[in-house]
């Protein structure tokens, strides 16, 4: 077996899993869990339709950049919706489908990482706390990942300038996360130029994860995203750029395995290759119904519709009892706690049956920080009134500590 296989931690649901061993909650309160970021609004009936329409297309191989329909509908939507206005995203140069960002954020980092950078082991600059997969992506590339601890001083953000030189030099890749994954957080324009400047300074790669780009409070504000900001810039071919969407937070589609990478025309066509001995085609019913949910935009207001009212009610419920605030974007609370992150997630499961997930599980110690301390994540995914059950039952939970 690959030796650096033995370098992954367990996941972070894995923990959980062993943490709550043993404890049977109560048998008179219904199960509800807050602890997996699983969107669970209906799936848009047109786009199963469209799925279902298309089922003759499995008699035939899929190739792995999809078709031009969907490529197309990609394009169109990502220009509008982060107004790309000065450098066209070509559909045929700037976007590849991929099964998911979780995929796609994985196997970017075995096609761009090099053993060697500098003649040193490479670096690999990702927020802290942070989406696991870029951790595990790193360690099997054979790289080395450097945090940006992302704490409520900082505003949940992460702050570049934080990056001594001497790490810049062997740094061939940047995960960031905007939307951020817990905190909600959302980088500014400021925050994206100078990230794209230090990746021309330095000749690295940005991965922009921005699954959670369409989950926002005012509809006039919708989150910025890497190219748009490129656009912004003027960076011909979006070079050092790559934007990573997915429909499974959009539109309510976890279960199709659908997103796209758009963004540097260069790396793209070797990451094309890459992806070609990788196989990992969409299948057509797949390609068909992701091009009908880009191609609209009614339900993804719907869904930001209900997210907005479970927002309203479960902070209107948990602020008089936690330190708690709505976050900027996204669908999780990343809420200050009165005690221990594990303890507060086993108490809360035997006393209340409530599953939330420990923010030492999404996070590591960095320069003696760990800033998942003293935090959980709670996923509004579930039903409006599953959520304020579960948050008046974390209330009561949180009242009875005193």
């Amino acid at each position: 077996m690959n030796s650096r296989l033995a370098s992954l931690q367990p996941y972070p649901f894995q923990r959980l899993a062993q943490l709550l061993q043993g404890i049977t909650p109560p048998a008179d309160k219904k199960p509800i869990r807050l602890s997996l970021g699983e969107p669970q609004h209906a799936a848009p009936a047109f786009v199963l339709e469209a799925l279902t329409s298309r089922l003759v297309g499995l008699s035939h191989y899929p190739v792995t950049k999809g078709s031009a329909e969907l490529r197309q509908s990609i394009a169109k939507w990502a220009t509008r919706r982060f107004q790309l206005n000065k450098i066209a995203l070509d559909p045929e140069r700037h976007v590849l489908p991929v099964a998911g960002t979780r995929e796609a954020l994985f196997s970017i980092a075995q096609a761009v990482i090099d053993r060697r950078v500098n003649s040193q082991r490479p670096s690999v600059v990702m927020p802290n706390p942070f989406y696991q997969i870029y951790e595990g992506a790193t360690l099997l590339a054979g790289a080395r990942p450097y945090f940006l601890n992302a704490s409520e001083d900082n505003g949940f953000r992460t702050d570049f300038t934080d990056v001594p030189d001497e790490i810049w030099t062997k740094v061939p890749l940047v995960y960031i996360c905007s939307p951020g994954n817990p905190t909600g957080a959302v980088l500014r324009r400021d925050d994206f130029a100078r990230l794209i400047g230090l990746a021309h300074k330095h000749d690295f790669l940005i991965a922009s994860d921005e699954c959670y780009s369409e989950i926002y409070f005012d509809e006039d504000k919708p989150p910025l995203g890497l190219l748009q900001v490129a656009d912004e810039l003027g960076i011909q071919d979006y070079k050092h750029c790559l934007a990573f969407h997915s429909l499974s937070k959009r539109s309510s589609l976890p279960g199709l395995r659908s997103g796209f990478v758009a963004g540097d025309g260069a790396v793209m066509e070797q990451y094309h290759q890459y992806r070609t001995y990788h196989g990992c085609a969409l299948p057509p019913p797949t390609q068909a119904a992701s091009a009908a949910a880009w191609n609209d935009e009614a339900h993804v207001r719907a869904n930001r519709d209900q997210y907005r009212a479970k927002f309203d009610a479960v902070l209107k419920i948990l602020k008089p009892a936690l330190d708690v605030d709505k976050p900027e974007a996204g669908f999780y609370l990343w809420p200050k706690l009165p005690k221990d992150d594990e303890t507060f997630a086993r108490e809360l499961y035997a006393r209340e049956n409530v599953l939330v997930l420990p923010g030492t599980y999404l996070s590591r110690e960095f320069e003696g920080v760990n800033p998942g301390r003293n935090r959980v994540r709670l996923a509004l995914v579930a039903p409006l009134a599953e959520c304020t059950e579960a948050a008046q039952r974390i209330r009561n939970y949180v009242e009875s500590l005193g």
